[in-house]
Parts: structure tokens; C-alpha cells; sequence
């Protein structure tokens, strides 16, 4: 096959003029830190959701952060989360001070088991993280019913899932607290940031304050028209408040993010036609129960090669890869703290073993699916005999 040119990322953000005229309003405005933008995001995602309340931060991992926190996780405290899933859920537990317990997913969806979700849970366990990965749901409702039999809080992580829906809510939706990623390779993006969305009115006010240094009023209502400058503080909080640059861009990205989504889905069917049957590697499967995936990555498995040498290929005819993720009680510093060793979770390290994510993003054109599916093909043909 003929080498393109020009390098294919694994992802690419979708910002065109109307992105670039919304933050340049809002320089012109003369208002750029947290005010009215970040309010209408917010109140994007509490009509996304269903959810009443909407807590925007700095990043994804910021609101993990601060749930753990508001929730009062500690020492001696354990939180249940998948080990397939990215290392910032388990830096926040361990920061926190508490043990992360790890639990296996599904080698073939990538999603958690909930059976083992649910033996994991013992008298010392404080949440549950499920995690939506590549943008298609975990299994919410078991999950859910043993949480609740424990008497603990679901935590979703949704880095993955703006636009997911499960059993016909979309994720969020289901009276949990969701965590939501705007970095630039997620469905929408801010450049950096995140959302955390609540059915907990308490939870949600605790949320407010521990964002910004744990002052009872925000910039907005101190500064703004009909505001006053005093505040006081009962708690000390951190810095993670999202700025009004940043929500002006996912404003305008939350607007697109049906049509989007629809353009990955499309990406995704073109890719599983283009690889159907190919032997060497096994294509991202669909999970049983019934939902609706907003497709944030192709993930496929190499099962015939080396997976580096895999990626070198492909970096030779100019195509770039994900990784998502290495298991995390893999990972050195888990292993040295926790003291888990590999063999104890199958699906997850067989997975972990070959996983590649390749590229997808809404401006790909139909011929980037059809030149990375040829240079799939090509590469695992030379492996056979």
C-alpha cells in the first residue's frame, strides 16, 4: 500500500469558527474566570442528564478529587474500581489515603463485572466506581443493588460517556454522582476540564465550596452585577474551579456533541466492516444489555504479534494509536502499596496484554477508516505463514 503523508492521530478536537467566536466573546467581555458560561454549562448538563445539580471543575480528575473528599474517604477506608480503567481513579483513592480494591472486567467488552463489583464490597468499602469505557455503559443496575444493600454511593466515572445511554437513561441519568472528562480527546472538550452532576443537594453545595478554597460564594456572585465581595470560609477547599474561556467552548461543543457522536458511530461501523473477519484481532464487542455507546474510542486486541511491534508498523505508514489503559494493579507504585501481583485478575491482564485504541475522531474522513483498515490487514498478513 501507498504511504500517506500525513500523520493520522488518534484523535483530533472538533473546534472550528464557532468555538473561536465564542471565546473571543468572552475575552471581549471582560469576564474569562468562572461566571454566566460556566453557569449554562452546568445547566447543559442537568438537562443532559436528569440530574439536579451540575458542578463544573478544572478536570475530571479535580472532580474525583473532590467527591472522594466531600464523602469523607479516608484512611482505613477501601473504594471498589475496576483495574481497567486510567490511573488518575487510583491516585485519588490513594492520595486520599484509602485502598484501592480492584476488580476484573469482561475481556471482551472491557466492561467491569459486577458480580465482582459486588463480592468485592465489604464493611470497610466507601463507594463504588464503575467505569463507562470507550463511551459504551457499565452494567449500572447490579452494581447499584449491592451498593445499596452495603449502603454506599455508586461514583460513575463518565470520562467517556458525554452522550451514553444505558437501559434508556443516558449515564448520569440513574440517580448516581457521574464525573464527567472534557479533555481534548474526550466526545467534547474544553481544553481541560470536567463536570460532576449529583441527585444530592448537600453533596452538590459541599462540591461548590471544597472547588474554590471552600468560599460560600463564587467569583461570579461576589463580582458580578447585584454581587458583594464578602465571603467567609468553614472549610478549607482547593483551586478547581473551570474558567468562562473554557466553558464557553463546551457550550458551543455541547450544541454539536449529537451530531458528533453520530459521526463517530458511523466511524466505528466502518471500521468493523472493514475488519470483519480478519484473523489476528478481535474487535471491540457490544454489551449485552441494552444501550446506547457515544463511541469515544476503538479499541481492538492484537492477538497474533507483538503488540509494540503492531504499533511500530503502524507509526511506519504514518497512523498514531492509543493505549487505554494498562491495568492499574499493574502499575509499580500500586503493586509496591497495595502488594497486588498479576494473576489476579484474568480478563482485565489478558486484555491489558493487547489492547490498542485506534483512530477516531469527527473529522476523520471515510478514507482514514478505509487506509487504517488496509494497514491493519497488510501488517497482520505478513505475520501468517
Amino acid at each position: 500500500m501507498d504511504i500517506r503523508k500525513e500523520f493520522l492521530p488518534l484523535s483530533r478536537p472538533e473546534l472550528d469558527d464557532e468555538e473561536i467566536d465564542a471565546v473571543a466573546a468572552c475575552l471581549r467581555s471582560g469576564w474569562i474566570t468562572s461566571g454566566p458560561k460556566v453557569a449554562e454549562l452546568e445547566e447543559r448538563f442537568r438537562s443532559l442528564t436528569g440530574a439536579p445539580h451540575a458542578v463544573a471543575v478544572a478536570s475530571a480528575t479535580a472532580g474525583m478529587h473532590l467527591v472522594l473528599a466531600a464523602l469523607g474517604v479516608g484512611a482505613g477506608d477501601e473504594v471498589v474500581t475496576p483495574s481497567m480503567t486510567f490511573a488518575s481513579t487510583v491516585n485519588q483513592i490513594a492520595l486520599r489515603g484509602a485502598r484501592p480494591v480492584f476488580v476484573d472486567s469482561d475481556y471482551a467488552t472491557l466492561q467491569v463485572l459486577p458480580g465482582e463489583a459486588a463480592r468485592a464490597i465489604t464493611r470497610r468499602t466507601r463507594a463504588v466506581i464503575p467505569v463507562h469505557f470507550a463511551g459504551a455503559p457499565a452494567d449500572l443496575d447490579p452494581i447499584r443493588d449491592a451498593a445499596d444493600r452495603a449502603g454506599i454511593p455508586v461514583i460513575e466515572d463518565a470520562a467517556h460517556a458525554v452522550g451514553t445511554s444505558y437501559r434508556g437513561k443516558p449515564a448520569g441519568g440513574h440517580g448516581n454522582t457521574a464525573i464527567y472528562s472534557f479533555h481534548p480527546i474526550k466526545n467534547i472538550t474544553t481544553g481541560e476540564g470536567g463536570m460532576v452532576t449529583c441527585f444530592d443537594g448537600e453533596l452538590a453545595k459541599r462540591l461548590r465550596l471544597l472547588r474554590f478554597h471552600g468560599i460560600e460564594r463564587d467569583a461570579w456572585k461576589r463580582y458580578g452585577k447585584g454581587g458583594t465581595p464578602q465571603y467567609d470560609i468553614r472549610e478549607p477547599g482547593y483551586k478547581y474551579n473551570l474558567t468562562d474561556l473554557q466553558a464557553a467552548l463546551g457550550v458551543v461543543q455541547m450544541g454539536k456533541v449529537t451530531r458528533m457522536n453520530a459521526r463517530r458511530a458511523a466511524l466505528a461501523a466502518r471500521y468493523r466492516d472493514g475488519l470483519a473477519g480478519v484473523a489476528g484481532i478481535d474487535l471491540p464487542a457490544s454489551p449485552p444489555y441494552p444501550h446506547e455507546p457515544s463511541w469515544h474510542l476503538f479499541i481492538v486486541k492484537v492477538t497474533s504479534m507483538d503488540r509494540d511491534a503492531f504499533i511500530g508498523r503502524l507509526a511506519d505508514r504514518n497512523i498514531g494509536v492509543g493505549l487505554h489503559f494498562p491495568p492499574c494493579h499493574l502499575l509499580t507504585y500500586v503493586r509496591q502499596r497495595f502488594g497486588t501481583k498479576e494473576g489476579e485478575l484474568p480478563g482485565c491482564e489478558r486484555a491489558g496484554a493487547r489492547i490498542l485504541s485506534l483512530p477516531l475522531f469527527p473529522g476523520m474522513a471515510d478514507g482514514d477508516v478505509d487506509y487504517v483498515c488496509a494497514a491493519v490487514r497488510e501488517i497482520l498478513s505478513e505475520r501468517r505463514p
